[in-house]
């Protein structure tokens, strides 16, 4: 009895030594080419052989994780390089420990065979949005590479309406649109697309997706083993595109198999960050001035207090 009392408590020592680290991730949208070193890492077990338990949540409301994340409720969030330096600048108790993908996707999008051939064609003309703040900034920037202000446009919110109202001709552009997505859509609707890019009309580079964490969990060990996991992850995908296509809708064939999302994938894979965990404190530095002389935030802060590279 003794000794099989012994063998008990050895077995549940063992099992609990060997359970996998809970992680909760709270995405920044429903699942998409965007998330693919995500997926590709869950599917292919590499999160697994890191010892975690990955959860990949879908939001509600695409507002909240990061503030979930803040208020302790959830252990990781993804957000974007934008979004963070808002949100440091409001006293959230952020931290950046990653990047997914490491180049702008948002862009101003007009009709390709329409009378906008550049943005000074703008003048006068009416151009839809999302979200006020950051969108109005980018924007602004654009056009004071063309000797324009937000005055000499209309501005019109389509309430995530992007494409659709530019097709109807009820806008004459769009900001906020992701280069990867609306354009393949409008394509795929027979009404393409030409897309002005903000890194090329004054505003600094910065990273679009990224994965944040509470300030107070700054070192945590998951965070380390995450990152690799996401960095074999992008190898394989850069590696072999196709496999990691049918790895990525391998987890949800009946909504990810779609001509749009395909078209999306081929897009987005010179996109991610190879070195998910690399921090360039340059560009940080930089997009967080810019933030400032847009009225965005009221200072730009060490970086050191939002951003680190486990």
């Amino acid at each position: 009895m003794k000794r099989l009392s012994t063998l008990i408590i050895a077995s549940l020592f063992t099992a609990q030594s060997f359970a996998a680290d809970k992680v909760e991730l709270l995405l920044d949208w429903f699942i998409n080419p965007d998330h693919g070193s995500l997926i590709v890492a869950q599917q292919e077990g590499y999160f697994a052989e890191q010892n975690l338990d990955v959860s990949l949540v879908e939001p509600s409301d695409p507002s909240l994780p990061p503030k979930l994340v803040a208020a302790g409720e959830a252990d990781m969030a993804i957000s974007y390089q934008p979004q963070l330096h808002l949100q440091i600048d409001q006293g959230l108790p952020l931290m950046r420990i990653g990047t997914l993908v490491a180049t702008p996707l948002n862009s101003l999008v007009v009709l390709k065979d329409g009378p906008i051939q550049s943005i000074a064609d703008l003048k006068g003309k009416k151009v839809g949005f999302s979200v006020s703040g950051f969108e109005d900034a980018l924007l602004r920037a654009m056009l004071g590479q063309h000797d324009l202000t937000l005055e000499d446009i209309e501005l019109i919110n389509v309430n995530w309406s992007l494409s659709p109202s530019l097709i109807a001709g009820q806008v004459d552009a769009v900001v906020g649109a992701f280069r990867n997505f609306e354009l393949n859509q409008m394509d795929i609707e027979g009404h393409p697309g030409r897309a002005f890019y903000p890194e090329e009309q004054g505003v600094p580079a910065y990273d679009e997706l990224i994965l944040v964490v509470n300030s107070a969990d700054k070192g945590d060990d998951r965070h380390t083993r995450f990152l690799k996991a996401i960095e074999k992850a992008t190898q394989y995908i850069v590696n072999h595109p196709d496999k990691a296509w049918q790895s990525f809708v391998s987890y949800k064939p009946d909504e990810l198999d779609t001509e749009l999302n395909k078209r999306a994938w081929a897009d987005t894979l010179t996109r991610f960050a190879l070195r998910p965990a690399a921090l360039d404190e340059t560009r940080y530095r930089e997009f967080g001035a810019f933030m400032v002389e847009q009225g965005l935030t009221e200072s730009n802060p060490s970086i050191d207090t939002y951003a680190t590279a486990p």
